[in-house]
């Protein structure tokens, strides 16, 4: 999946961003940390500016996610990192 930004592709390539997330990396994009979450199967229930919020069938707990000038907030990347242990969610196998 490539997303425009700034007048560039960027690849969003879950296995390799995933690899980031855990190696606790400050540089994520917001973009990127979505589309992993997604692959999870979390998917957006509402948003509000720059507040997104996500579900995930399995479990009763919502995600918050903020865009924060195009990243993702360091301490709601470790919650996500959190509930996908906590639940033993899966990625969803891809074409990538």
């Amino acid at each position: 999946m490539y997303i425009p930004v700034l007048g560039k592709a960027l690849c969003l390539n879950k296995k390799k961003t995933l690899k980031k997330l855990l190696g606790r990396s400050r540089n994520i994009r917001f973009a990127e940390l979505i589309a992993v979450a997604n692959a999870f199967g979390f998917h957006e229930t509402r948003s509000r500016v720059s507040h997104h919020i996500l579900e995930h069938p399995a479990i009763p707990e919502l995600l918050n996610l903020q865009d924060c000038g195009g990243q993702a907030k360091p301490y709601q990347v470790r919650q996500f990192l959190s509930l996908v242990e906590q639940y033993n969610l899966d990625m969803e196998e891809t074409d990538e």
